[in-house]
């Protein structure tokens, strides 16, 4: 028994669909758009893509897994780093399909060999640091977005004003998520965005500041539809070894924490998702949400914890109700108001839930050390560790001028790309054995129990 309000298949009531609904999408709302924002893609085309990657995910776990896609933070800076090396965002949404068809490489090997050969090539040691990288990596953008403004000519100058109000922004984030309980607790960056967004317009109001210019929203019109970035269309299709080594190394974290977050949904709500559906349909299912989002220009995908902590809080846990919250998000995407109303949110305010939201995912990755019980008396676990961490947060790069013989082409592989790359090949050589992954080995020993 699952001690659930309503269990997997159970269908809601319309009353209870439309309002559970409402709580997954705006629980996962701050986030996905956060990402967008960040990268300089579209907030629309990030929410109507989670919808339609959510859908599609239940489709492939055949309606057992509720989980909810939204946008993956692991992926901003290589995003960033692959549109510079293209001239455009192009760039970053080819290395996204890569990603989604890696996604489903792995799936296949897991159908046909097991999962076993993957824990052994990812153990914690290799993916905690490389998350703490991420983290910590963008440690430097939140900051610089907190306090400094952006001139035309690329001037940073410092306001005292921006980080006043990224500072509100984070103390409402950082108060939602410590101090208030229900359903309202899973929504810190969003309501984190609301307080600084209405801390910004009370100083535009007050001390003459300039944050928020509404010209766009009353320019807007009511419908509009997301800004579509198709292959061949609106960017050349052609795909660099820049941009394969920017994205596609980052899967070596992004299919660990979907790993984490099977193995958490699965104790939630009673159920083995590593054996039935299985993980090769689960991470079948992440590969082609993020591989259908970036054919039109969203951000790669992953399942979001938010939605998980309203799964624990609420109860419920019908597919239903994650259906329903998809599908809010798509008609929420081609309300051009709303979408213009994203737009007009000031720099520092975004910076003041940067600096929680990236803390937090650096703090993700210490605490899988310590639950895993890493023991850094072992040398082997010290080099691993710190190699990762020190080229990963310094920026390590190699770099290939006039790349194979192509005049002005600079090849690069660099910062937690570089770092994941050379944690796997440690792990691989050095002598010893890895550390395994404990919740995992707990699964095992429960499911060796059950067949006894």
């Amino acid at each position: 028994m699952t001690n659930a309000v309503l269990d997997i298949n159970d269908k809601p009531k319309t009353s209870q669909l439309l309002t559970l609904s409402l709580q997954h999408m705006f629980a996962m709302f701050g986030s996905t758009i956060l990402v967008p924002t960040l990268t300089g893609l579209s907030p629309a085309i990030a929410l109507l893509t989670s919808g339609v990657a959510t859908l599609f995910f239940l489709l492939i776990t055949r309606f057992q897994v509720p989980a909810y896609l939204g946008s993956s933070f692991a992926f901003i800076a290589p995003m960033i780093v692959a549109t510079k090396s293209f001239g455009g965002p192009g760039g970053a949404m080819l290395g996204a399909m890569l990603v989604g068809v890696t996604y489903g490489i792995v799936a296949l090997v897991i159908w046909k060999t097991g999962y076993k050969w993957l824990m052994r090539l990812l153990p914690p040691i290799v993916v905690a640091p490389v998350i703490m990288v991420i983290g910590l990596g963008l440690a430097a953008t939140a900051v610089d977005m907190s306090m400094n403004e952006t001139l035309q000519n690329g001037t940073k100058v410092y306001h005292a004003s921006y980080f006043i109000i990224a500072l509100i922004t984070l103390a409402a984030a950082i108060l939602v998520n410590n101090f208030i309980k229900g359903v309202v607790s899973t929504m810190p960056i969003l309501l984190g965005l609301i307080a600084g967004y209405v801390a910004a317009l009370i100083s535009d109001k007050i001390a003459g500041t300039n944050f928020i210019d509404f010209s766009k929203v009353v320019d807007a019109p009511w419908v509009a539809a997301p800004n579509f970035l198709i292959p061949g269309v609106d960017y050349a299709i052609h795909f660099t070894p820049t941009i394969i080594l920017a994205m596609v190394p980052i899967v070596i974290v992004t299919i660990s924490e979907h790993i984490g977050h099977q193995l958490v949904l699965g104790k939630i709500v009673k159920r083995n998702y590593i054996k039935n559906p299985g993980l090769n349909r689960s991470l079948l299912g992440d590969g082609l949400g993020t591989f259908l989002s970036a054919l039109v220009g969203g951000p790669p995908k992953t399942t979001y914890g938010e939605n998980i902590g309203v799964l624990v809080l609420t109860r419920v846990f019908s597919v239903w109700v994650i259906g329903g919250a998809a599908v809010f998000a798509m008609l929420l995407s081609f309300s051009g108001k709303l979408m213009a109303l994203v737009s007009t949110i000031p720099t520092p305010v975004l910076g003041g839930v940067s600096i929680l939201l990236f803390g937090i995912i650096a703090s993700s990755g210490l605490r899988m050390l310590v639950e895993n019980k890493i023991d850094f008396d072992h040398k082997r676990n010290l080099v691993i560790a710190s190699v990762i961490l020190i080229l990963g947060i310094g920026g390590g790069k190699i770099l290939w001028q006039n790349a194979f013989g192509i005049e002005g082409y600079n090849f690069a592989i660099e910062g937690m790309a570089l770092a994941a790359i050379v944690g796997v090949i440690l792990n691989v050589i050095l002598p010893g054995k890895a550390q395994p992954d404990i919740e995992l080995q707990a699964e095992e020993e429960r499911e060796k129990q059950l067949e006894k």
